[in-house]
């Protein structure tokens, strides 16, 4: 970007007219729309542009005092709307990464808030208070990880900040989320931009009423944007063209990405981080941690001043991700300090096309790894503008955690910078860790597992239920009942069950045929993912089912270990329920038992990864509260087709019997259940033995069948255990790519009514509203029992070219009892 270039973007040129000219994309708004925001194209498929914002401090540098300024000032518009005495209850939530910044300047206007942010970030030790997915970003799962889990607890308005109001999916999604376990009278919606197209306008109106709150939205500026017919083709063949272009040419936006290696010129400086106080909002930041802040501003920013080379005149302050804040009142307090021109913004995970062009708010691009070890895997970090800005200096503000050899490798980041940049400072800032809470008096006695034949159809050795008997009470519900209760927010899916489906004959005579086509199967993959969790994981592991559908799974990989081994292995069912976590008595049980590092979580099969990332958290949520260690989340399952999993026996997306059925192909088990008025805290999670069932009872059948080929497939086992312990099985995740893509191209919002795979899709037909299924075009015998199904119920299979899995099961989505037919449209709001 030459000086001439920014001369030319300071004298009007709008910095979203390139897109505007070439896409036909309007902002259509208020009269400052066009000041607030630029354009540019995503790399990404289902999206074409993105809206940049000149006041947020994330892509594009900008006075800090601006930035500040603006959340600020919201922050006080906010104040006066709720009047000081309940601005004084108020709790301010922030968006990870881009609004973590925004929201905690939100805070300092409001007063005296605390501030909480979400994060994609989970920290050893720290217990979840609550989480929620952002169904249609690149990088999904929030955590809300607070020091004081009461922070989230209170009954005052909860203000909740992102950058961008655009569909209202995420503020939605949160709110429901939040809703059902902090309910509260009052929430607040903050945004820069109110950019909702009128369809969903009144989508916040009408979910405040359906969750009985008051909900308010305060913003900068609104208005909608203006999409022509064939935008995203048309944005497409641009990015295509231009990404093209720089990889001959070898530059990124017109000023390179920088060949790295002189990271010999940058230089520390020792900020002095005040002790004891947070880097941001990630576990909560109160009142006396801003005035302590406050109070060393001055002296830190003195520092970074001294630092600098002398005649620097335009210098950037550039934070990290979710590291916003801090680094943005290090600059504020600069600029106050020095008379040089300072500039802040943040590096991003956001993909963005770089184009060198005035009318373009993305000029340039430096591409480098990740260096602070994401929990999600590796991957490309960008900053944007900065080279080629005519920077004399830029301070770089990590957090200790993102100061590792990758930050400081050629290609970091720290390498990238020097190559444009005359000087690079490092800051860095300690990671905050919270202090542990004292560990709660644990219950006295906890009950022995229940075992068959008084609970469940299954042998007493093979498994050991941690669960209470609820085959007394009555649970079940209509399906369609069940669907708009949980869809509402009205209930959760665990609180009740689903009445059991009875197969038809011909259903039945489905299982048997598929039974016997796929036997040998299943034999092979138990097989090869016992050996691996012998070979990797413990050679006398303690096999711990999640219920229901991972004890068929646990019973034949111990069947495995006693027939191949002479392994008598332990094995029990605990309860996993997506959103509160597994059951905490039943791990207090086991480690009084069994040594945790020796024990092993076992599931049928992945979707999308949903119980894989829930199992996670609650294991660091239970360290946390119990103080004990050891239990691996990696879970061991039978099929991974979602690639989710470390440890498995095939990839492959093919038919598991056992999730054709219901009860009666799993011990005549209910699925668990966790309600309030059932389960006290010193109780295990709940399910229900179906013996009036026992005539349709197939559960032991078949276990015996896939068991009876374990001898002919004992080499085949082998060879396959020995290419899976060879092999890199490191998650990709895919299968949670898939169904970001799928959500977002059928307008499904919540992406938990996405279910991948034979098994899920199954599970859709047999206990929720199915929608449609969509079907990989050819995919043969495995989906006979799906398509049976459909035909049943009524649901249309779609054929569905390049589908990762073999078929995906779609809820109906924004379910009442006034919807109609199979279309997700005709809908009742």
């Amino acid at each position: 970007m030459t000086e001439r270039a920014r001369a030319e973007g300071r004298a009007g040129v709008w910095s979203g007219s390139w897109v505007a000219e070439r896409l036909g994309v309007e902002l259509a708004g208020d009269d400052s729309l066009t000041g607030l925001l630029g354009l540019a194209l995503r790399r990404n498929p289902k999206r074409a542009h993105l809206l940049v914002s000149n006041v947020l401090g994330k892509h594009v540098p900008q006075s800090p005092s601006v930035v500040h300024g603006h959340g600020v000032a919201l922050g006080r518009r906010v104040r006066d709307l709720l009047g000081p005495e309940t601005a004084g209850h108020a709790v301010v939530l922030g968006y990870a990464e881009t609004a973590t910044g925004l929201g905690h300047s939100v805070a300092d206007g409001l007063g005296a808030a605390p501030y909480l942010h979400s994060t994609r970030r989970p920290v050893a030790g720290v217990g979840r208070a609550g989480g929620f997915e952002e169904s249609h970003s690149h990088a999904t799962s929030h955590l809300l990880l607070p020091e004081d889990p009461a922070l989230l607890a209170g009954d005052g308005p909860l203000v909740l900040v992102d950058d961008e109001f655009s569909t209202g999916n995420t503020v939605l999604n949160t709110v429901r989320a939040l809703h059902e376990r902090y309910p509260r009278k009052r929430y607040v919606v903050v945004a820069l931009v109110d950019m909702r197209s009128p369809a969903d306008a009144g989508r916040l109106e009408d979910f405040a009423r359906e969750i009985g709150a008051r909900v308010d939205l305060v913003t900068a500026a609104s208005g909608t944007v203006r999409l022509p017919p064939g935008v995203l083709e048309k944005g497409q063949e641009l990015v295509a063209r231009y990404e093209a272009g720089r990889a001959g040419a070898g530059v990124d936006g017109g000023a390179g990405s920088g060949a790295g290696g002189a990271v010999g010129r940058v230089a520390r400086v020792d900020l002095r981080w005040p002790d004891g106080v947070p880097d941001g909002g990630r576990h909560g930041f109160t009142a006396a941690h801003r005035e302590r802040l406050e109070n060393a501003l001055p002296g830190m920013a003195a520092r970074i001043a001294d630092a600098l080379p002398a005649g620097a005149r335009r210098v950037l302050v550039l934070g990290f991700e979710e590291l916003m804040y801090a680094p943005l009142r290090l600059a504020d307090a600069l600029e106050r300090t020095t008379d040089a021109d300072v500039r802040y913004s943040t590096t991003t995970r956001s993909p963005v096309l770089a184009v060198d062009d005035p009318g373009y708010a993305i000029r340039t691009r430096l591409v480098f790894p990740a260096h602070d070890d994401p929990a999600d895997g590796p991957g490309e970090r960008y900053a944007y503008n900065v080279a080629g800005a005519g920077f004399d200096a830029v301070v770089a503000v990590v957090d200790s955690a993102a100061d590792t050899p990758a930050l400081h490798a050629p290609d970091g980041l720290l390498g990238r910078l020097a190559a444009h940049v005359p000087h690079v400072l490092l800051a860095v800032v300690p990671s905050y860790v919270p202090h542990a809470p004292h560990a709660p008096e644990r219950p006295s006695m906890l009950s022995e597992p229940l075992r068959g034949p008084d609970f469940s159809s299954y042998a007493s050795d093979e498994v050991g239920w941690l669960l209470q008997d609820f085959s007394d009470v009555t649970l079940e519900a209509p399906t369609e009942e069940r669907e708009e209760a949980i869809q509402s927010g009205g209930a959760h899916y665990a609180e009740s069950l689903p009445v059991e489906y009875q197969p038809s004959e011909q259903y039945q005579e489905l299982f048997h045929s598929a039974l016997d086509a796929s036997a040998a199967r299943l034999a092979r993959a138990v097989g090869a993912v016992t050996e691996i969790v012998l070979a990797e994981r413990s050679p006398r592991p303690v096999l711990v089912s999640l219920a229901r559908a991972g004890t068929p799974v646990g019973i034949l990989m111990r069947r495995w270990a006693q027939y191949r081994h002479g392994l008598d292995l332990p094995h029990y069912a605990v309860s996993i329920v997506r959103g509160r976590g597994i059951d905490a008595n039943a791990l207090r049980w086991l480690a009084a038992h069994h040594d945790p590092a020796h024990v092993v979580f076992v599931d049928g099969w992945t979707g999308k990864g949903a119980i894989t990332r829930e199992l996670a958290a609650a294991l660091r949520d239970f360290e946390v509260s119990d103080g004990v260690t050891g239990f691996n989340p990696e879970i061991a399952v039978l099929a991974d087709p979602g690639s989710c999993v470390r440890t498995y026996g095939t990839r492959d997306d093919f038919l598991i019997p056992s999730a054709c059925l219901n009860s009666t192909v799993s011990g005549l088990i209910s699925r668990t259940v966790l309600r309030a008025d059932l389960v006290g805290p010193h109780d295990f999670h709940g399910a229900k033995f179906y013996r009036e069932l026992a005539g349709a009872d197939l559960s032991p059948a078949f276990l015996d069948a896939v068991s009876a080929h374990y001898p002919d497939v004992t080499d085949a086992v082998h060879a396959q255990a020995k290419e899976l312990l060879a092999a890199d099985r490191t998650p990709t995740w895919e299968g949670w790519a898939a169904v970001e893509r799928i959500s977002e191209e059928y307008g499904i919002e919540d992406v938990n009514l996405v279910k991948p795979g034979v098994g899920e899709t199954t599970r859709v037909m047999l206990r929720r509203v199915p929608w449609k299924v969509l079907a990989r075009t050819g995919a043969g015998a495995d989906l006979d029992h799906v398509r049976l199904l459909a035909e049943q119920r009524g649901v249309p299979v779609e054929e569905v070219d390049d589908l990762p899995y073999t078929c995906v099961g779609l809820i109906h989505p924004k379910y009442t009892r006034g919807a109609t037919g199979a279309d997700g449209k005709a809908v009742a709001l």
